[in-house]
């Protein structure tokens, strides 16, 4: 018998959260086997980051190195990468793989509105490994400063998910900083050029660190098993969804706790 694998490139999140901690929890969830390379330490927890500590290059090629030389992968997801020598180490590797299956979470605003990229690293993002994706899941935020356009509203979901997709990478763009009771996601399928809607209802907790992180990641566990792009799209929407409701009867710490990964066994 073998595992579905996917290997998590992102930070680490010491409060378990969000980041690789968040993202082995979703993938393990999901029915795949979750293996990692760091891209940087972070002391943290429901209240927020106290310090970050960058991982050595050398260091994350060889995590990199060592899992795909040996153990491989069907999925990559990708989370935070801060400097442009991070996402272009990160692209190079992907092209010396030749990994196709690749999610990217381009985490760049925290969710109290401080960048987490340098400026220069965007635009290296943009041009060298955004093409290397088969989808990303971008945040209104995120979705801002990759369109260099204002979103307000929902109605303008469609035009900005075919405008960030370039016809080639697919998008998940996430509803969640809007007001309303129901929040739609939207889903392009850049490979047969639909638009999916996926809505949900607003669930009133404070238990939402590391949605991103997690949704990114049930999203590349999905596409590891063999889903097609617009059923791992829908998946991972359904556990993400199903993650949120459950871990809103939880307390955990004393701020903005974690989403609830093994709803299915716990719930």
């Amino acid at each position: 018998m073998k595992y579905n694998k996917v290997l998590t490139i992102a930070g680490s999140d010491s409060g378990g959260g969000a980041g690789i901690q968040a993202d082995i929890k979703a993938i393990s969830a999901m029915g795949c086997f979750a293996s990692s390379a760091i891209t940087a330490i972070t002391a943290q927890n429901t209240l927020g980051v106290d310090a970050v500590h960058p991982v050595p290059l050398d260091i994350l090629a060889a995590q990199i190195d060592a899992v795909l030389s040996d153990i491989g992968t069907d999925a990559i997801k990708i989370g935070m990468l801060h400097s442009v020598e991070v996402v272009s180490l990160v692209a190079d590797k992907i092209e010396q793989y030749g990994i196709t299956n690749v999610v990217l979470d381009p985490v760049m605003v925290s969710t109290s509105g401080h960048k987490l990229i340098e400026d220069n690293a965007i635009e290296t993002m943009k041009n060298r490994l955004i093409p290397l994706a088969r989808v990303i899941t971008p945040n209104i935020p995120e979705a801002e400063i990759l369109s260099d356009r204002t979103i307000t509203g929902q109605d303008q979901f469609p035009q900005i998910v075919t405008l960030l997709s370039h016809n080639t990478t697919s998008v998940l763009l996430k509803a969640g900083h809007l007001n309303g009771d129901t929040l739609t996601d939207y889903f392009h399928n850049a490979e047969d050029g639909s638009i999916t809607p996926l809505p949900s209802k607003r669930v009133d907790t404070r238990n939402t660190h590391g949605t991103g992180c997690t949704l990114s990641s049930a999203l590349a566990a999905a596409l590891a098993r063999g889903e097609s792009l617009t059923e791992a799209a829908i998946s991972a929407k359904r556990y993400i969804e199903q993650a949120i409701i459950t871990g809103a009867k939880y307390d955990i710490g004393h701020g903005h706790g974690p989403v609830n990964h093994f709803f299915a066994l716990n719930s």
